[in-house]
Protein backbone atom coordinates (compact mmCIF):
# COMPACT_ATOMS: atom_id res chain seq x y z
CA UNK A 1 0.00 0.00 0.00
CA UNK A 2 1.44 3.36 -1.07
CA UNK A 3 1.87 5.92 1.72
CA UNK A 4 0.05 9.21 1.04
CA UNK A 5 2.51 12.06 0.37
CA UNK A 6 2.53 15.80 0.97
CA UNK A 7 4.96 18.65 0.35
CA UNK A 8 5.92 21.21 2.97
CA UNK A 9 7.87 24.27 1.78
CA UNK A 10 9.88 26.05 4.45
CA UNK A 11 12.07 24.69 7.23
CA UNK A 12 11.29 27.32 9.85
CA UNK A 13 9.31 26.69 13.01
CA UNK A 14 5.95 26.47 11.23
CA UNK A 15 7.20 24.21 8.42
CA UNK A 16 9.02 21.82 10.76
CA UNK A 17 5.99 21.58 13.06
CA UNK A 18 3.66 20.97 10.11
CA UNK A 19 5.98 18.31 8.65
CA UNK A 20 6.22 16.58 12.03
CA UNK A 21 2.45 16.47 12.54
CA UNK A 22 1.95 15.05 9.04
CA UNK A 23 4.70 12.47 9.45
CA UNK A 24 3.42 11.36 12.86
CA UNK A 25 0.07 10.62 11.20
CA UNK A 26 1.49 8.36 8.52
CA UNK A 27 2.01 10.89 5.73
CA UNK A 28 5.26 10.83 3.73
CA UNK A 29 6.58 14.41 3.76
CA UNK A 30 8.90 16.13 1.30
CA UNK A 31 10.20 19.06 3.37
CA UNK A 32 11.81 21.63 1.05
CA UNK A 33 14.15 24.21 2.61
CA UNK A 34 16.17 26.65 0.49
CA UNK A 35 19.04 26.99 3.01
CA UNK A 36 21.97 26.63 2.52
CA UNK A 37 21.46 26.82 -1.27
CA UNK A 38 20.10 30.31 -0.74
CA UNK A 39 20.18 32.36 2.46
CA UNK A 40 17.80 35.22 3.28
CA UNK A 41 19.08 38.52 4.73
CA UNK A 42 17.97 37.49 8.25
CA UNK A 43 19.48 34.00 8.36
CA UNK A 44 22.93 33.08 9.68
CA UNK A 45 22.76 29.30 10.17
CA UNK A 46 22.19 26.28 7.93
CA UNK A 47 20.05 24.61 10.62
CA UNK A 48 16.27 24.27 10.42
CA UNK A 49 14.04 26.30 12.76
CA UNK A 50 16.58 29.10 13.08
CA UNK A 51 15.53 31.85 15.49
CA UNK A 52 16.26 35.06 13.60
CA UNK A 53 15.16 37.52 16.28
CA UNK A 54 14.93 36.94 20.05
CA UNK A 55 15.66 33.62 21.78
CA UNK A 56 12.54 34.02 23.92
CA UNK A 57 9.28 32.12 23.45
CA UNK A 58 7.76 34.57 25.96
CA UNK A 59 5.73 33.80 29.08
CA UNK A 60 5.25 30.25 30.27
CA UNK A 61 2.39 31.10 32.64
CA UNK A 62 -1.17 29.92 31.91
CA UNK A 63 -2.46 33.36 32.88
CA UNK A 64 -0.68 34.66 29.77
CA UNK A 65 -2.24 33.73 26.41
CA UNK A 66 1.04 32.60 24.83
CA UNK A 67 1.68 30.43 27.90
CA UNK A 68 -1.69 28.77 27.31
CA UNK A 69 -0.84 28.36 23.63
CA UNK A 70 2.40 26.58 24.49
CA UNK A 71 0.63 24.20 26.86
CA UNK A 72 -2.01 23.35 24.23
CA UNK A 73 0.80 22.58 21.79
CA UNK A 74 2.57 20.35 24.31
CA UNK A 75 -0.63 18.38 24.77
CA UNK A 76 -0.96 17.98 20.99
CA UNK A 77 2.58 16.55 20.68
CA UNK A 78 4.38 19.62 19.33
CA UNK A 79 7.94 19.03 18.11
CA UNK A 80 8.81 22.70 18.55
CA UNK A 81 7.71 22.73 22.20
CA UNK A 82 9.53 19.47 22.92
CA UNK A 83 12.78 20.90 21.54
CA UNK A 84 12.26 24.29 23.21
CA UNK A 85 11.74 22.68 26.62
CA UNK A 86 14.85 20.54 26.12
CA UNK A 87 17.04 23.56 25.25
CA UNK A 88 15.70 25.97 27.89
CA UNK A 89 17.96 28.64 29.41
CA UNK A 90 17.12 30.75 32.52
CA UNK A 91 14.63 33.55 31.82
CA UNK A 92 12.46 34.04 34.90
CA UNK A 93 8.82 33.32 34.10
CA UNK A 94 9.52 33.08 30.36
CA UNK A 95 10.66 30.22 28.15
CA UNK A 96 13.94 31.17 26.48
CA UNK A 97 16.20 28.75 24.63
CA UNK A 98 19.77 28.26 23.53
CA UNK A 99 19.06 29.23 19.93
CA UNK A 100 21.74 26.97 18.38
CA UNK A 101 20.88 24.03 20.62
CA UNK A 102 17.17 24.43 19.88
CA UNK A 103 17.67 24.55 16.11
CA UNK A 104 20.02 21.56 16.33
CA UNK A 105 17.41 19.45 18.15
CA UNK A 106 14.70 20.33 15.61
CA UNK A 107 17.04 19.59 12.69
CA UNK A 108 18.08 16.23 14.14
CA UNK A 109 14.46 15.23 14.81
CA UNK A 110 13.38 16.09 11.26
CA UNK A 111 16.35 14.34 9.64
CA UNK A 112 15.80 11.17 11.68
CA UNK A 113 12.05 10.81 11.10
CA UNK A 114 11.40 7.86 8.81
CA UNK A 115 8.48 9.64 7.10
CA UNK A 116 10.30 12.89 6.30
CA UNK A 117 12.56 13.51 3.31
CA UNK A 118 14.53 16.76 3.74
CA UNK A 119 15.36 18.46 0.43
CA UNK A 120 17.65 21.49 0.23
CA UNK A 121 16.57 23.53 -2.78
CA UNK A 122 14.68 26.71 -3.57
CA UNK A 123 11.02 26.20 -4.42
CA UNK A 124 9.73 28.49 -7.16
CA UNK A 125 6.18 27.21 -7.68
CA UNK A 126 3.10 26.32 -5.69
CA UNK A 127 3.12 22.50 -5.43
CA UNK A 128 0.46 20.36 -7.04
CA UNK A 129 -1.47 18.12 -4.68
CA UNK A 130 -1.34 18.14 -0.90
CA UNK A 131 0.96 20.88 0.38
CA UNK A 132 1.65 23.37 3.15
CA UNK A 133 3.51 26.58 2.33
CA UNK A 134 5.34 27.82 5.43
CA UNK A 135 8.01 30.01 3.89
CA UNK A 136 7.61 32.83 6.36
CA UNK A 137 7.64 36.56 5.73
CA UNK A 138 10.99 36.27 3.93
CA UNK A 139 9.57 34.14 1.12
CA UNK A 140 11.89 34.14 -1.93
CA UNK A 141 10.87 36.41 -4.80
CA UNK A 142 10.19 33.59 -7.26
CA UNK A 143 7.87 31.70 -4.92
CA UNK A 144 6.22 34.94 -3.77
CA UNK A 145 5.27 35.71 -7.38
CA UNK A 146 3.86 32.19 -7.80
CA UNK A 147 1.82 32.56 -4.60
CA UNK A 148 0.39 35.88 -5.81
CA UNK A 149 -1.07 34.06 -8.81
CA UNK A 150 -3.41 32.03 -6.58
CA UNK A 151 -6.96 33.36 -7.21
CA UNK A 152 -8.41 35.55 -4.47
CA UNK A 153 -5.11 36.50 -2.85
CA UNK A 154 -3.50 39.82 -2.09
CA UNK A 155 -0.38 40.43 -0.03
CA UNK A 156 0.62 43.03 2.53
CA UNK A 157 3.90 43.83 4.22
CA UNK A 158 5.47 45.27 7.35
CA UNK A 159 8.97 45.73 8.71
CA UNK A 160 10.60 43.59 11.39
CA UNK A 161 13.82 44.01 13.35
CA UNK A 162 16.18 41.98 15.54
CA UNK A 163 18.02 43.05 18.69
CA UNK A 164 21.81 42.92 19.05
CA UNK A 165 23.65 40.20 20.98
CA UNK A 166 26.70 41.01 23.12
CA UNK A 167 29.47 38.88 24.61
CA UNK A 168 29.00 38.52 28.37
CA UNK A 169 32.73 38.64 29.11
CA UNK A 170 32.91 42.16 27.65
CA UNK A 171 30.29 43.55 30.04
CA UNK A 172 31.16 45.41 33.24
CA UNK A 173 29.04 43.37 35.63
CA UNK A 174 30.01 45.65 38.53
CA UNK A 175 27.66 48.21 36.98
CA UNK A 176 24.87 45.67 36.42
CA UNK A 177 22.66 43.70 38.79
CA UNK A 178 21.00 40.29 38.45
CA UNK A 179 17.25 40.14 38.94
CA UNK A 180 14.03 39.15 37.19
CA UNK A 181 11.05 41.46 37.55
CA UNK A 182 9.06 41.19 40.78
CA UNK A 183 11.75 38.94 42.35
CA UNK A 184 10.93 36.04 40.01
CA UNK A 185 14.48 34.73 40.14
CA UNK A 186 17.73 36.29 38.98
CA UNK A 187 17.87 35.32 35.33
CA UNK A 188 18.37 38.78 33.79
CA UNK A 189 21.28 41.22 33.87
CA UNK A 190 20.02 44.76 34.41
CA UNK A 191 21.73 48.04 33.51
CA UNK A 192 20.23 50.84 35.62
CA UNK A 193 20.10 54.40 34.25
CA UNK A 194 19.47 57.58 36.22
CA UNK A 195 17.52 60.45 34.68
CA UNK A 196 20.61 62.15 33.29
CA UNK A 197 21.99 58.92 31.75
CA UNK A 198 18.58 58.13 30.24
CA UNK A 199 18.30 61.62 28.73
CA UNK A 200 21.76 61.41 27.15
CA UNK A 201 21.03 57.94 25.75
CA UNK A 202 17.69 58.95 24.20
CA UNK A 203 19.13 62.11 22.62
CA UNK A 204 22.02 60.20 21.05
CA UNK A 205 19.66 57.43 19.97
CA UNK A 206 17.40 59.85 18.09
CA UNK A 207 20.37 61.57 16.42
CA UNK A 208 22.14 58.35 15.38
CA UNK A 209 22.42 57.30 11.72
CA UNK A 210 20.13 54.49 10.60
CA UNK A 211 20.79 51.93 7.89
CA UNK A 212 18.64 52.47 4.79
CA UNK A 213 15.92 49.86 4.26
CA UNK A 214 14.16 49.89 0.88
CA UNK A 215 10.57 51.05 1.21
CA UNK A 216 10.80 51.59 4.98
CA UNK A 217 8.11 53.73 6.60
CA UNK A 218 7.67 54.30 10.33
CA UNK A 219 3.96 53.45 10.19
CA UNK A 220 4.69 50.04 8.64
CA UNK A 221 6.63 48.69 11.63
CA UNK A 222 5.15 45.74 13.50
CA UNK A 223 4.44 47.02 17.01
CA UNK A 224 5.89 43.93 18.71
CA UNK A 225 9.30 44.43 17.05
CA UNK A 226 9.49 48.21 16.82
CA UNK A 227 13.05 49.56 16.59
CA UNK A 228 14.10 51.29 19.81
CA UNK A 229 14.94 54.47 17.87
CA UNK A 230 11.44 54.54 16.30
CA UNK A 231 10.01 54.18 19.79
CA UNK A 232 12.08 57.12 21.06
CA UNK A 233 10.82 59.32 18.21
CA UNK A 234 7.26 58.72 19.40
CA UNK A 235 8.11 60.47 22.65
CA UNK A 236 11.03 61.06 24.99
CA UNK A 237 9.60 58.80 27.73
CA UNK A 238 8.11 56.10 25.49
CA UNK A 239 11.07 53.67 25.87
CA UNK A 240 10.93 54.19 29.67
CA UNK A 241 7.36 52.91 29.60
CA UNK A 242 8.32 50.11 27.19
CA UNK A 243 11.43 47.91 27.14
CA UNK A 244 13.30 50.28 29.49
CA UNK A 245 10.62 50.35 32.17
CA UNK A 246 12.09 49.85 35.67
CA UNK A 247 8.90 48.48 37.25
CA UNK A 248 9.52 45.45 39.45
CA UNK A 249 13.31 45.87 39.48
CA UNK A 250 14.98 47.11 42.67
CA UNK A 251 18.63 48.06 42.31
CA UNK A 252 20.40 46.43 45.31
CA UNK A 253 22.91 49.30 45.43
CA UNK A 254 20.22 51.94 46.02
CA UNK A 255 17.27 49.91 47.30
CA UNK A 256 15.07 51.72 44.76
CA UNK A 257 13.76 51.34 41.24
CA UNK A 258 16.09 53.10 38.77
CA UNK A 259 14.76 55.83 36.48
CA UNK A 260 15.08 53.40 33.55
CA UNK A 261 16.71 50.03 32.94
CA UNK A 262 18.05 47.95 30.07
CA UNK A 263 17.58 44.20 30.53
CA UNK A 264 19.91 41.60 29.02
CA UNK A 265 18.72 38.01 28.63
CA UNK A 266 20.92 34.92 28.39
CA UNK A 267 21.06 33.79 24.76
CA UNK A 268 22.88 30.44 24.92
CA UNK A 269 23.29 27.50 27.28
CA UNK A 270 26.98 28.25 27.81
CA UNK A 271 25.99 31.64 29.32
CA UNK A 272 28.45 33.54 27.14
CA UNK A 273 26.02 35.59 25.03
CA UNK A 274 23.28 38.02 26.06
CA UNK A 275 20.72 39.89 23.96
CA UNK A 276 19.37 43.37 24.69
CA UNK A 277 15.70 42.81 25.46
CA UNK A 278 13.39 44.96 23.33
CA UNK A 279 16.28 46.70 21.56
CA UNK A 280 15.40 45.87 17.99
CA UNK A 281 17.14 48.43 15.81
CA UNK A 282 18.08 49.57 12.33
CA UNK A 283 20.98 51.77 13.46
CA UNK A 284 24.17 51.42 11.45
CA UNK A 285 26.54 48.93 13.06
CA UNK A 286 29.05 51.58 14.15
CA UNK A 287 26.24 53.63 15.68
CA UNK A 288 24.96 50.63 17.61
CA UNK A 289 28.37 50.21 19.22
CA UNK A 290 28.60 53.95 20.01
CA UNK A 291 25.06 54.58 21.26
CA UNK A 292 24.50 51.32 23.12
CA UNK A 293 27.94 51.85 24.66
CA UNK A 294 26.34 54.73 26.61
CA UNK A 295 24.37 52.16 28.63
CA UNK A 296 26.05 51.59 32.03
CA UNK A 297 28.03 48.36 31.95
CA UNK A 298 28.07 48.21 28.13
CA UNK A 299 30.82 50.79 27.59
CA UNK A 300 33.20 48.13 26.21
CA UNK A 301 30.60 45.65 24.99
CA UNK A 302 31.65 43.40 22.12
CA UNK A 303 28.87 42.53 19.69
CA UNK A 304 28.44 38.93 18.60
CA UNK A 305 25.62 40.09 16.31
CA UNK A 306 24.35 43.55 15.51
CA UNK A 307 20.65 44.32 15.22
CA UNK A 308 19.16 44.31 11.72
CA UNK A 309 15.88 45.19 10.02
CA UNK A 310 14.15 43.50 7.08
CA UNK A 311 10.91 43.72 5.17
CA UNK A 312 8.31 41.01 5.81
CA UNK A 313 5.47 39.92 3.54
CA UNK A 314 2.23 38.36 4.72
CA UNK A 315 -1.04 37.32 3.15
CA UNK A 316 -4.29 39.18 3.47
CA UNK A 317 -5.68 35.95 4.87
CA UNK A 318 -9.34 36.78 5.68
CA UNK A 319 -11.44 35.51 2.79
CA UNK A 320 -8.47 33.49 1.49
CA UNK A 321 -7.74 31.09 4.38
CA UNK A 322 -10.20 29.22 6.57
CA UNK A 323 -9.79 28.81 10.34
CA UNK A 324 -7.58 25.73 9.83
CA UNK A 325 -5.19 27.71 7.57
CA UNK A 326 -6.48 25.96 4.43
CA UNK A 327 -6.94 27.86 1.16
CA UNK A 328 -10.64 28.40 0.53
CA UNK A 329 -11.67 26.65 -2.71
CA UNK A 330 -8.34 24.79 -3.09
CA UNK A 331 -8.55 21.41 -1.39
CA UNK A 332 -5.29 20.12 0.06
CA UNK A 333 -3.40 23.45 0.04
CA UNK A 334 -2.54 25.13 3.33
CA UNK A 335 -0.36 27.98 4.57
CA UNK A 336 1.32 28.24 7.97
CA UNK A 337 3.55 30.58 9.94
CA UNK A 338 4.05 34.33 9.91
CA UNK A 339 3.13 34.56 6.23
CA UNK A 340 -0.50 33.96 7.34
CA UNK A 341 -0.59 36.96 9.67
CA UNK A 342 0.18 35.30 12.99
CA UNK A 343 3.14 36.91 14.77
CA UNK A 344 5.71 35.25 16.99
CA UNK A 345 7.67 32.01 17.22
CA UNK A 346 5.04 30.11 19.19
CA UNK A 347 2.14 31.40 17.11
CA UNK A 348 3.96 30.41 13.90
CA UNK A 349 4.60 26.90 15.18
CA UNK A 350 1.02 26.70 16.44
CA UNK A 351 -0.35 27.49 13.00
CA UNK A 352 1.93 24.80 11.56
CA UNK A 353 0.58 22.31 14.07
CA UNK A 354 -3.03 23.06 13.14
CA UNK A 355 -2.30 23.01 9.39
CA UNK A 356 -0.32 19.76 9.65
CA UNK A 357 -2.98 17.96 11.66
CA UNK A 358 -5.77 19.26 9.40
CA UNK A 359 -4.06 18.23 6.15
CA UNK A 360 -3.13 14.79 7.55
CA UNK A 361 -6.69 14.11 8.62
CA UNK A 362 -8.00 15.33 5.26
CA UNK A 363 -5.59 12.98 3.44
CA UNK A 364 -6.40 10.06 5.74
CA UNK A 365 -10.13 10.54 5.26
CA UNK A 366 -10.74 11.37 8.91
CA UNK A 367 -12.94 14.05 10.42
CA UNK A 368 -10.82 17.19 10.75
CA UNK A 369 -10.05 18.12 14.36
CA UNK A 370 -11.81 21.29 15.39
CA UNK A 371 -9.93 23.90 17.39
CA UNK A 372 -12.69 26.25 18.60
CA UNK A 373 -11.93 29.91 19.17
CA UNK A 374 -12.09 29.49 22.95
CA UNK A 375 -8.73 27.68 22.64
CA UNK A 376 -5.50 29.57 21.97
CA UNK A 377 -4.81 27.47 18.86
CA UNK A 378 -8.32 28.11 17.56
CA UNK A 379 -8.07 31.84 18.24
CA UNK A 380 -5.16 32.07 15.77
CA UNK A 381 -7.29 30.45 13.07
CA UNK A 382 -10.12 32.83 13.90
CA UNK A 383 -7.78 35.80 13.53
CA UNK A 384 -6.55 34.85 10.04
CA UNK A 385 -10.01 33.90 8.74
CA UNK A 386 -12.28 36.63 10.16
CA UNK A 387 -13.06 39.52 7.74
CA UNK A 388 -11.01 42.59 8.70
CA UNK A 389 -10.27 45.55 6.46
CA UNK A 390 -7.31 46.54 8.65
CA UNK A 391 -5.82 43.04 8.94
CA UNK A 392 -2.42 43.07 10.63
CA UNK A 393 -0.10 40.43 12.14
CA UNK A 394 -1.11 39.53 15.70
CA UNK A 395 0.40 37.77 18.68
CA UNK A 396 -1.81 35.43 20.69
CA UNK A 397 -3.66 37.41 23.37
CA UNK A 398 -6.67 36.78 25.56
CA UNK A 399 -8.37 39.44 23.44
CA UNK A 400 -8.41 36.93 20.56
CA UNK A 401 -9.71 34.03 22.69
CA UNK A 402 -13.47 33.81 23.28
CA UNK A 403 -14.41 35.15 26.74
CA UNK A 404 -16.20 33.05 29.32
CA UNK A 405 -19.94 32.89 28.59
CA UNK A 406 -22.37 34.67 30.88
CA UNK A 407 -24.54 32.19 32.74
CA UNK A 408 -27.66 33.77 34.32
CA UNK A 409 -27.65 33.45 38.09
CA UNK A 410 -23.93 32.62 38.21
CA UNK A 411 -21.55 35.14 39.75
CA UNK A 412 -19.22 36.77 37.22
CA UNK A 413 -15.47 36.40 37.69
CA UNK A 414 -14.20 39.93 38.19
CA UNK A 415 -10.50 39.45 38.92
CA UNK A 416 -8.45 39.35 35.72
CA UNK A 417 -6.06 36.57 36.80
CA UNK A 418 -8.92 34.33 37.97
CA UNK A 419 -10.72 34.97 34.69
CA UNK A 420 -7.63 33.97 32.69
CA UNK A 421 -7.19 30.85 34.82
CA UNK A 422 -10.78 29.83 34.05
CA UNK A 423 -10.33 30.50 30.32
CA UNK A 424 -7.13 28.42 30.34
CA UNK A 425 -8.77 25.55 32.24
CA UNK A 426 -11.64 25.44 29.74
CA UNK A 427 -9.26 25.39 26.78
CA UNK A 428 -6.93 22.74 28.23
CA UNK A 429 -9.81 20.46 29.13
CA UNK A 430 -10.97 20.51 25.51
CA UNK A 431 -7.50 20.14 23.96
CA UNK A 432 -6.66 17.25 26.28
CA UNK A 433 -9.85 15.49 25.22
CA UNK A 434 -9.32 15.91 21.47
CA UNK A 435 -5.63 14.98 21.68
CA UNK A 436 -6.67 11.43 22.54
CA UNK A 437 -8.63 11.26 19.28
CA UNK A 438 -6.21 13.19 17.05
CA UNK A 439 -2.93 11.55 18.05
CA UNK A 440 -0.25 10.34 15.66
CA UNK A 441 -0.06 6.81 14.32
Amino acid sequence: MTMPAATVIGGGLAGCEAAWQLAERGIHVRLIEMKPVRMSPAHHSELLAELVCSNSFRSDRLTNAVGLLKEEMRIMGSLIMKCADASRVPAGGALAVDRHGFAGLVTESIRNHQNIQLIHEEADAVPEGAAIIATGPLTSDSLAWAIREIPGLSTLNFFDAAAPIVIKESLDENRLFRLSRYNRGSDYLNAPLNEEEYGMFIRELMNAETAPVHGFEENMVFEGCMPIESMARRGFMVPAFGPMKPVGLIDPKTGKEPFAVVQLRQDNAADTLYNLVGFQTRLKFGEQKRVFGLIPGLEKAEFARYGVMHRNTFLKSPGFLNSRFGVIGREGLYFAGQITGVEGYVESAGSGLVAGISLAEEMNGKAVTDFPSYTALGSLGKHVSTPNQDFQPMNCTFGLIDPLPYIPGQKRIRKKQEKYEAIAARALEYVTRISKVSGGV
